[in-house]
């Protein structure tokens, strides 16, 4: 198995662990563990995609880790 498949499935699995995490309420939505989880998933991800020339999921990614980093943002400046 290549590195960047093994990244993009530890990325899917971090992405798939948040929304398994938020739907049975063990972490918050807003919550800086479910952001933080989120982002390195698009991470992962990410890097898969632009190895494999995969450009608009790259994009998702992409825009998926700027929303989980903006909320990161928000969260630190509350605090």
């Amino acid at each position: 198995m290549e590195l960047s498949s093994l990244v993009g499935w530890v990325g899917a699995g971090l992405i798939v662990l948040a929304y398994f995490l938020v739907s049975t309420k063990r972490v918050s939505p807003t919550g800086k563990k479910y952001q933080l989880i989120n982002v390195f998933g698009a991470i992962g991800l990410g890097v898969n995609a632009f190895v494999q020339n995969a450009y608009p999921n790259f994009g998702l990614q992409v825009i998926w880790f700027f929303i989980g980093a903006f909320s990161l943002y928000k969260l630190a400046k509350r605090n």
